[in-house]
């Protein structure tokens, strides 16, 4: 119990929703979500839930934080009643349910490519194939994926009858494109915070800290005007070509992991303190009337 609960001070309850058991390649998830809930103790009541429950308890919350949970495509139909089940309530969610990077699919990676964006040329019909470049390597991967759930890499042929197959316009096809390295972009709402990368191709969760130049963060920052989100962590990936170039690999708006252990204790515990002003100031905008306190139970509930 906090001192603040202690006295009868209410303080704001928040749900952190994440898979502690969710196994990533190379990195481990569950370490940064621990970190998290510690140090947003010291403004919210937290209690953590699996994905799969988050619905059922979000009426007891004032907020839910949506951190390591997971691709959706492994809960789809939890996720959906999750979704539905808070704008019934009005409890907030961060990231708020408005982005229209990954959150929404990678549908926007489609409509990048229409309107000339820097992105890496992406169609979801056969018919559009060859408008992308001609390359020996095709990048086939589902919509709703993540952590490269689903990817793969495939001729041209092939890529032509998995998307003519595809059910729904489920599937996106992009050429395999030979880069420099991977670099990713962090921000707070439109807060730029720091950025990561990958100095090696063939170990690309080997990141380490990068000096962002004025003309990347024009780059990250252009995608981040995009998607309109008021509130929000996100991460802008990008890919450096071998010409220079940024080019845009996803928006990742729902749960990006954070890397939070690659960083140093300054840039750490300023992204923290970050966060936890930008929870707060949709607190305060969400309006909504407070809910019960959430019953003590002697620390962190894993509920």
């Amino acid at each position: 119990m906090t001192a603040a609960s202690a006295v009868g001070v209410r303080r704001p309850s928040l749900l952190l929703v994440t898979d502690l058991a969710y196994e990533a390649r190379g990195r481990r998830y569950c370490d940064e979500d621990i970190f998290l809930a510690a140090r947003l103790r010291g403004a919210f009541d937290v209690a953590l839930c699996h994905p799969r429950d988050a619905a059922a308890l979000l009426d007891r919350f004032d907020l839910a934080l949506v951190r390591n949970s997971g691709p959706v495509l492994h809960y789809r139909e939890a996720y959906d009643v999750f979704r539905a089940r808070a704008l019934e309530l009005r409890v907030p969610v961060y990231n708020p349910l408005g982005g229209r990077g990954d959150m929404a699919g990678k549908d926007y990676l489609v409509e990048m490519t229409t309107a000339g964006l820097p992105v890496i040329p992406t169609v979801d019909r056969a018919a559009d194939l060859a408008e992308l470049p001609d390359v020996a390597q095709y990048v086939v991967k589902p919509k709703l994926g993540a952590d490269s759930v689903g990817l793969r890499f495939v001729t041209a042929a092939e890529a032509r009858a998995e998307l003519g197959a595809a059910a729904g316009g489920s599937l996106l096809v992009q050429p395999r494109i030979d880069f420099r390295h991977e670099v990713s972009f962090y921000f707070v709402d439109h807060d730029f915070q720091y950025a990561l990368y990958a100095p090696d191709p063939e170990r690309r969760w080997v990141l380490e800290p990068y000096a962002a130049s004025a003309e990347d963060l024009e780059f990250a920052r252009r995608f981040i005007a995009w998607n309109t989100l008021g509130h929000g962590i996100q991460r802008v990936d990008a890919c450096r070509t071998a010409d220079g170039a940024l080019l845009l690999v996803e928006l990742e708006d729902l749960n990006p992991y954070l890397s939070l252990n690659r960083v140093g204790e300054d840039v750490r515990e300023a992204f923290v303190a970050r966060l936890t002003t930008s929870i707060a100031s949709l607190l305060r905008q969400s309006r909504r009337p407070p809910v019960r306190p959430v019953p003590a139970c002697g620390g962190d509930a894993q509920v």
